[in-house]
């Protein structure tokens, strides 16, 4: 929605910049917005610019922006007032000309109401909004959604696909997608990632799609499976539970589930969890 927007206004010809506001811990995140000097911090032995900077001209879009920590409110607060900041460790002002646009998963009224949100923020945001319903709430949009996911997942491995099978595409439909979007391309990701066949099947998918209340009927829902395999899913499910719950954020999963990262990351490789495209490396 975002990238469209941007592609259909007189700020096309500029930049669109994309920053997920719950995958980065707060020092990241102020750094990757509004750059750094030489000499900042520890390991900082160039310049860097910013997203802010980078997007000058154009749109900086602000994914989940409900995570924003309080201390970058203020820094973004000033940006939208007077359209100017300083790096970390600087104190050039550097004017941009940016338009932002803002997503969120959680209402912006709840999370002011919870001192999670600075009012004056909320206010200088609130200009105009879109309300995207749930993707359960939407299911003419899951086959479109599903056949492109395909199509650039199998593109980016390399991959000849042809689609997704009758029964699978079921199994799609029904399912709730508490995840909304983004859970139904982490889903067509690994599937398509760990197929051997070139259309995907009930037996490609996740099986946490497969799950009564979920999933469509059918044997794969029903069926026993052995000890070992049902303790490895369970533990991946719960793995994906604290990846998702922390905006995949592996330090705050590793310490969610009170291993340490290194841990994580290899239960990560040995269960196959496929991370989203759009996750920044820690």
């Amino acid at each position: 929605m975002a990238s469209a927007i941007h592609h259909e206004s007189a700020r096309r010809p500029g930049p669109f910049i994309k920053v997920n506001c719950a995958a980065l811990a707060e020092s990241l995140l102020e750094t990757e917005l509004f750059g750094h000097e030489r000499g900042a911090f520890t390991g900082a032995v160039r310049q860097r610019p910013g997203r802010f900077e980078l997007a000058d001209g154009g749109t900086l879009f602000l994914d989940e922006v409900d995570d924003l920590p309080m201390p970058v409110q203020v820094r973004l607060l000033r940006v939208l007032q007077e359209k100017e900041f300083e790096r970390v460790g600087g104190t050039r002002s550097i004017r941009v000309d940016v338009r932002i646009l803002c997503s969120a998963k959680a209402a912006l009224e709840a999370c002011v109401a919870e001192g999670r949100m600075r009012e004056d923020l909320y206010y200088r945001l609130k200009v105009a909004t879109i309300v995207i319903p749930p993707l359960r709430e939407r299911r003419e949009d899951i086959v479109p959604l599903a056949e492109h996911f395909v199509r650039r997942y199998a593109g980016e491995a390399g991959k000849r696909m042809q689609g997704i099978d009758p029964a699978a595409m079921r199994v799609l439909l029904e399912h709730s997608w508490p995840g909304n979007v983004r859970e139904l391309e982490n889903a067509i990701q690994r599937a398509v990632v760990f197929t051997r066949g070139e259309v995907l099947t009930v037996d490609d998918l996740p099986r946490d799609l497969l799950v009564p209340g979920g999933s469509a009927p059918g044997p794969a829902a029903t069926a026993l499976a052995p000890l070992h395999d049902a303790m490895r899913e369970a533990e991946r499910r719960h793995i994906l539970q604290a990846l998702e719950r922390t905006g995949w954020r592996r330090a705050k999963a590793a310490e969610l589930l009170g291993i340490t990262r290194e841990t994580l990351w290899r239960k990560i490789q040995a269960l196959q969890i496929a991370i989203p495209a759009d996750v920044a490396e820690e």
